[in-house]
């Protein structure tokens, strides 16, 4: 990019900057130590080989662009090139990589574990800003979709088909639902993403437990009968032996209000972001993906508490 032009880009983007969401994010938390571990995914990092041609930062910083906005690959590429407040995210790179380059940077990614290692510094960071679990947290799970291909219906071990090796179909109510599911674990008092996780569409949701002993947990009626590792409050469910009482009515209650927070996460993935449906093929890569999607929600809702004068 010529001086000229990057002098006029700049001009543009300083105008923006006051009233773009994406633009005020860039600030909110540390990237350097973000920085430091993607550049380990690199092992060469001499001038003849193995040293990324494109800036690691950027490069994460385009998957969340593709989070925030539900873009592939390709789309992420177009967009670049034609907005400014992309462009100023990014901090202005000399070249655009490809489609190819991102999708070899994620795999890498996963491969090495990287994003398991920045999601642990991002919440890091989290807890650095004092934003610490006070009250407790919530516990829930959402299905993320997948394409069966051409069956609309369950196929029992034929379900695993090219478009997604590792989705399966379960049921729930009179609904069928193909892919994955994510599980998160969200505070109550900031509705900021804790843990996640990643299953299969057919795991139960009570086979996963995100709790820790000494920590509250909220949990509604698909976690009953399964004790969590915190300090559990799980709804109460009725039985044919057994319905509930006055008392197990109201304390449902009381836990169903205190786990609205946890609903915002999932709401903001699914329909602002897009990310409710996913077109990667394995297990491992939804979990990568989803890692993502965590790490987006975040800077999300950090700018939303940064408004709010609460950080």
């Amino acid at each position: 990019m010529n001086t000229f032009a990057a002098w006029a880009f700049r001009e543009v983007y300083s105008n923006q900057k006051s009233g773009n969401r994406l633009l005020q994010i860039v600030d909110i938390i540390d990237w350097k130590p973000i920085r430091e571990l993607l550049e380990e995914m690199y092992k060469n990092k001499s001038e003849k080989g193995g040293r990324p041609n494109c800036d690691v930062l950027m490069m994460f910083r385009i998957l969340i662009l593709e989070e925030w906005y539900g873009l592939n690959d390709l789309e992420v590429v177009r967009q670049i090139k034609d907005r400014v407040s992309f462009m100023g995210f990014l901090g202005f790179p000399e070249q655009v990589p490809d489609s190819s380059t991102i999708w070899l940077f994620k795999e890498r990614m996963i491969e090495t574990g990287t994003h398991d290692r920045v999601w642990d510094e991002f919440r890091r960071q989290l807890y650095s800003k004092g934003l610490t679990v006070k009250r407790g947290t919530i516990q829930d799970a959402t299905f993320i979709e997948a394409d069966p291909g051409s069956s609309k219906k369950p196929r029992e071990d034929q379900a695993k088909t090219r478009r997604s090796r590792d989705g399966t179909w379960t049921k729930k109510g009179d609904e069928f639902h193909f892919g994955y599911k994510l599980h998160s674990k969200v505070d109550i008092d900031y509705a900021l993403i804790r843990e996640i996780d990643t299953t299969t569409a057919k795991v139960h949701d009570s086979r996963v437990d995100l709790s820790v002993p000494g920590e509250v947990v909220l949990r509604d009626k698909g976690y009953f009968g399964v004790p969590a590792r915190g300090e559990d409050f799980t709804m109460k469910r009725r039985t044919t032996e057994r319905p509930l009482d006055d008392l197990e009515n109201e304390r449902n209650r009381l836990i169903s209000k205190l786990r609205s927070p946890g609903e915002r996460p999932f709401a903001v993935i699914k329909r602002v972001f897009g990310a409710g449906r996913v077109l990667v093929t394995t297990l491992k890569r939804v979990y990568g993906k989803m890692i993502v999607a965590a790490i987006s929600y975040n800077l999300y809702q950090l700018y939303t508490l940064k408004k709010e004068n609460v950080i």
